[in-house]
């Protein structure tokens, strides 16, 4: 696009309802096109770059980060929530329970909301990508045991972690295949494009205007999507070296591999942004076909968006851009 040199940002973002948020150092944004065709920006502190040594350790960065991504991100999605047009929603009546919730949390209710839907979505996730394969796996050992040939492989240690992880990644892309086909979601998408345009424009040092912005690629090597397919992987390695708990009956086996796995997503998280954040800097090609695979995953998650949605990306990107570039470096 130009010959200057490219600044590799640490700013990320989300796309949310009819909007974009971003996260800089110092600040996070949410940019939302109200139903009057304005746009509406909440800008707010973030404690990034004021976090003690500890937290920003290795790996352990990697877990605070995720949860942060959680949180914050729930949180965008509910401001951006307020401005969509609902027909006849005024209209409704407040229930019962809803008049008692207010009156017990008051102003707290929010927070209350955002945490218990970060809670089930959690659950929801869990038992999805992480135990319903786990099952699966459990079923098809159990017919193997039943052919002593098919046996010496389905009993092996490498059999359960790839085949669990081949089964998640089908889940995986299978959900996102079926939720990309949704009309509302496609929108999202279309703003999760204009998101990575974005950055990639600030990266490469142009103006971020919407014609500047629409020349760059909707695809972005430290998109969450392919956070979520490194997770995969790592899982896949790190769980290959589980005990598989076979000196115990069905039930209590299948609960102790379920219980390994859970007390060990931190522990991939943290190793998969390790990754995720050192594929960002290198410019080595084998690096590069690493990437290659979450890149094609954003075929799914992403995408072009029309020039109004740029609009609203680029409202979210200007308040999370720091004074000194040094401090947003990747």
């Amino acid at each position: 696009m130009n010959n200057k040199e490219q600044h590799i940002t640490s700013i990320g973002g989300q796309a949310v309802m009819e909007g974009v948020m971003m996260r800089g150092p110092y600040k996070t944004a949410v940019a939302v096109r109200k139903p009057d065709g304005d746009i509406a920006c909440k800008i707010d502190d973030n404690g990034v770059k004021t976090r003690s040594k500890f937290w920003r350790l290795p790996i352990i960065r990697g877990c605070v980060n995720f949860i942060d991504s959680l949180v914050i991100g729930m949180k965008a999605l509910m401001y951006s929530a307020e401005f969509v047009d609902i027909e006849g929603d005024e209209e409704e009546e407040e229930s019962k329970f809803d008049k008692w919730l207010e009156d017990k949390l008051g102003d707290k209710i929010k927070d209350v909301v955002i945490y218990a839907a970060i809670a089930i979505s959690l659950v929801f996730s869990i038992a999805i990508f992480m135990l319903l394969p786990t099952f699966i796996t459990k079923g098809v050992e159990a017919l193997g045991a039943l052919s002593p040939a098919v046996n010496t492989v389905t009993s092996t240690g490498a059999f359960t972690s790839i085949f669990e992880g081949v089964i998640r990644m089908v889940i995986f892309i299978s959900y996102l295949a079926l939720v990309s086909q949704m009309k509302d979601i496609k929108r999202v998408f279309m703003y999760h494009g204009a998101e990575h345009k974005t950055i990639a424009c600030y990266e490469a040092g142009e103006e971020l205007t919407p014609e500047n912005v629409k020349k760059y690629t909707r695809f972005h090597p430290r998109c969450g999507t392919s956070f979520l397919l490194f997770v995969m992987i790592v899982s896949i390695l790190l769980f290959a070296l589980l005990p598989r708990f076979d000196g115990f009956n069905a039930a209590v086996s299948t609960l102790l591999r379920m219980s390994t796995r859970l007390l060990l997503l931190p522990v991939v998280a943290g190793i998969s942004y390790e990754l995720i954040k050192w594929a960002g800097r290198s410019k080595n090609k084998c690096v590069g076909l690493l990437s290659k695979p979450g890149l094609w995953l954003q075929k799914l998650t992403t995408r072009e968006p029309d020039e109004s949605m740029i609009e609203v990306a680029i409202e979210a990107m200007k308040p999370c851009i720091p004074e000194d570039k040094e401090d947003d470096k990747w």
